[in-house]
């Protein structure tokens, strides 16, 4: 069930699902707080699950102006607050990710714990650390027309052979909307800081076959950040979520309860 809080300006679009220590999880790009639908199932069984919209994307509503990576920061922090959390654990994908390692930055008080998936580092735009940033930015302009061959992008060609309909996952984006540039104008958007001053205990995972964010753009992370683990998910693509949510609940609710990942 959608729900709301308000933080400052900003109307923010929730779901909570399951008990137990709160687990928030942050969305990539062009997403919203659906990509977690086949996904949170899986970690309601051990957490409370919170799922939101950031500003421009979803059912959240905000100012129609542009924003920063750290205004997405500081909205994840006011939802923390609102919701009467004191720490929760995080996970970020993708640009998600950056949003995720923003909030332990600038707020490193909310956050407990931290996974990283298929992400790069706050300080670094993404053309500068992934080689094919100018063909994935093209596609993007253009869609909903390259909606499937965007899709080749995120998932590997044989799981997209067996979930065809994954090809048109895209297909529903306005990329000349107003609010389709300003959020394009955000993910753009850097943080000064180092990955040596995260102080939670993070996971970084990446996907063996992500065209995306390279696995070793992720997994450098690891030498930066104090404290971190890493591992790579076989036969996985960029969109984890929606490829193999129960291997990636495995590997979060392993490290958020301090474990080994089951195997299923």
């Amino acid at each position: 069930m959608t729900r709301f809080v308000q933080a400052g300006d900003l109307r923010i679009a929730f779901e909570r699902e399951g008990d137990g220590p709160p687990l928030l999880l942050m969305h990539g790009a062009e997403a919203s707080r659906s990509m977690f639908a086949a996904l949170t199932p899986h970690l309601a069984r051990h957490f409370s699950v919170i799922a939101y919209d950031q500003r421009d994307c979803g059912d959240s509503e905000g100012p129609e102006r542009p924003s920063t990576l750290a205004d997405l920061a500081d909205d994840a922090a006011a939802l923390v607050r609102a919701l009467g959390l004191g720490r929760v654990h995080v996970f970020g994908s993708s640009f998600g990710g950056r949003v995720a390692q923003a909030l332990a930055l600038r707020h490193p008080a909310l956050v407990d714990r931290l996974v990283l998936g298929s992400t790069w580092p706050v300080p670094a735009a993404y053309d500068a650390l992934c080689p094919d940033a100018g063909r994935l930015a093209d596609l993007r302009a253009r869609l909903p027309d390259t909606a499937e061959e965007l899709a080749g992008w995120f998932f590997p060609e044989p799981f997209l052979a067996q979930r065809p309909e994954l090809r048109r996952v895209f297909a529903g984006a306005r990329a000349a909307s107003a609010r389709a540039v300003r959020r394009t104008a955000t993910v753009q958007t850097t943080l000064a800081g180092d990955a040596a001053a995260i102080a939670a205990p993070t996971l970084l995972l990446a996907g063996e076959l992500d065209r995306v964010v390279p696995p070793a753009v992720t997994l450098a992370m690891a030498d930066r950040i104090p404290h971190a683990r890493a591992a790579v998910l076989p036969g996985v693509g960029h969109a984890t979520a929606l490829q193999a949510p129960a291997l990636l609940a495995q590997h979060i609710d392993a490290f958020l309860r301090d474990g080994e990942p089951d195997k299923e």
